[in-house]
């Protein structure tokens, strides 16, 4: 079979053209209507000289423009370059130059940021925004014009879909290079790990931007045939309310949406009662947050593992079987993942070494960046930069980034595990750790810490830690803070602390 994502959108309309395939701010939109929405706009595009190989960037936020833009980029055969719609103006400068993107569809509050950096970029003939901005284009515009009659293009599954620009740790950012096949077959893999089926209604409240929110909330929906309730923003209480009155069945989110949802005090397990999944990815969920959670709203909630190079997810939970707290679980169907030592040799069973990722979801490289791909790519394994260990029944547990763990006198200090403990503390919303310089000990471990209205010092965390910790790994400092610096998706950003 071809994976190709605007097949699927296709036979969805073709075998569903009734079915609700989104429903915003109370209104909702038909598999026919969004594939007339699609094809109309792809003719627009194909019209104005968008075409196979070329790059769109998308600078929009949750809304419907942003299901029917995406599908159309991709029927003329042209690459979707997300992006987060925050972003300075020098990072969207650089990722516009990167990806040599040839037009932009943006939000209208974003025009005068896009004219700011439209100069020095020649690549870029097209403007198109969501709501009229002087006599610039807008999208319904475009698909009022009802053309309908452009030719598709040959497609293969090997075609360019995607290109994801990676938050680099160091420098600038990267763009993972992610074909349809990438992309398609890891919603499919979603679907058959989650059993999706057109009754299912999916909340999709994650970015779109995100390859999370992408793959299980958007393209994954749209290959079975699903319904998105698409939501602009995360706020708790609204995705409460709507997961009760629309009687949503999925729920996907990072693990800071769980702790924000947990916090909601007049919420109770009625509201979730027609949820009959809920998965987490991102970042690690703490063990004590996905306890209290399901204590509280009677649902359990699949862990798993994903990162923009492999379209993303690589390991989760099953739906049915054993699901393990703490664990990123098993490979998804079609994808092996295993623990390597520096050489790439397998690693035994519970030793801790990086893991490494091979199936159909591996990205084909970063763009314009030999050196980096040979690095991420080598024969056939993605090398994720993760360290991990596999237990007896082929789970995988993420340990931590490589790069983020902490050397306290030539002792490995893994910042999750210390996290885990702060976790525990009645009066800690939020924690994250990071290794600081040390004369003595090389680095030394300190803790930043988010409060409940409750007054606690320094001293009794440290006490706290010190019962359930090895010496070297207690937290020499403690900063308390009113709340962690997150990126988009909510992941709490480690890198901003060490700033």
């Amino acid at each position: 079979m071809m994976y190709h994502l605007d097949e699927n959108l296709k036979q969805s309309a073709q075998n569903f053209p009734d079915h609700t395939a989104y429903i915003f701010l109370g209104e909702s939109t038909t598999y026919a209507e969004l594939e007339q929405q699609v094809d109309y706009l792809a003719a627009g595009l194909a019209k104005r000289g968008i075409g196979k190989g070329d790059s769109v960037a998308l600078m929009l936020d949750n809304r419907p423009h942003f299901v029917s833009a995406y599908y159309a980029i991709l029927r003329v055969g042209a690459a979707v370059v997300p992006m987060n719609p925050i972003y300075t103006p020098r990072e969207i400068s650089f990722i516009l130059a990167n990806s040599k993107a040839k037009a932009v569809i943006a939000l209208a509050a974003l025009e005068p940021v896009v004219a700011s950096v439209k100069e020095g970029l020649q690549d870029l003939e097209l403007f198109i925004y969501t709501e009229p901005v002087g006599d610039e284009l807008t999208i319904d515009q475009i698909i009022q014009e009802q053309e309908a009659d452009f030719v598709t293009p040959e497609m293969s599954e090997d075609d360019l879909a995607v290109i994801l620009y990676t938050s680099g740790t160091t420098g600038q950012p990267k763009g993972a290079m992610l074909t349809h096949r990438n992309m398609a077959s890891n919603a499919e893999a979603m679907g058959i790990l989650f059993e999706l089926t057109p009754q299912d209604r999916m909340v999709s409240v994650l970015p779109m931007f995100h390859v999370f929110c992408m793959t299980v909330c958007l393209n994954g929906p749209v290959r079975y045939g699903a319904t998105m309730l698409i939501i602009p923003r995360f706020h708790p209480v609204e995705v409460i309310t709507t997961i009760r009155e629309q009687k949503a069945t999925c729920f996907a989110g990072v693990p800071t949406m769980y702790n924000y949802m947990l916090q909601v005090p007049t919420a109770t397990k009625e509201d979730l009662a027609s949820i009959r999944l809920c998965c987490s990815g991102g970042a690690a969920m703490p063990v004590e947050l996905l306890h209290k959670f399901e204590a509280k709203y009677e649902r359990i909630i699949l862990e798993g593992y994903g990162l923009s190079e492999a379209a993303p997810a690589t390991a989760f939970n099953p739906l049915r079987g054993t699901r393990k707290p703490g664990s990123i679980g098993v490979d998804i169907p079609g994808v092996i993942n295993k623990v390597v030592d520096p050489e790439g040799n397998e690693l035994p069973r519970g030793d801790v070494g990086e893991l490494v990722v091979k199936g159909p979801n591996v990205m084909i490289g970063y763009l314009g960046l030999p050196e980096e791909t040979n690095a991420a790519l080598k024969d056939g394994w993605l090398y994720t930069g993760d360290l991990a260990r596999m237990d007896e029944e082929g789970y995988f547990y993420i340990v931590d980034r490589k790069k983020d763990m902490i050397l306290v006198d030539g002792y490995n200090v893994y910042p999750r595990e210390v996290e885990e403990v702060l976790y525990q503390h009645p009066a800690i919303i939020e924690a994250a750790v990071i290794g600081i310089p040390d004369e003595v000990h090389g680095e030394a471990v300190k803790a930043f810490v988010a409060l409940k209205e409750v007054a606690v010092s320094n001293e009794e965390i440290v006490t706290f830690c010190q019962d359930k910790l090895a010496k070297y790994k207690v937290p020499r400092q403690i900063e308390i803070v009113t709340e962690l610096p997150k990126n988009s998706t909510g992941k709490i950003l480690r890198r901003s602390l060490r700033k």
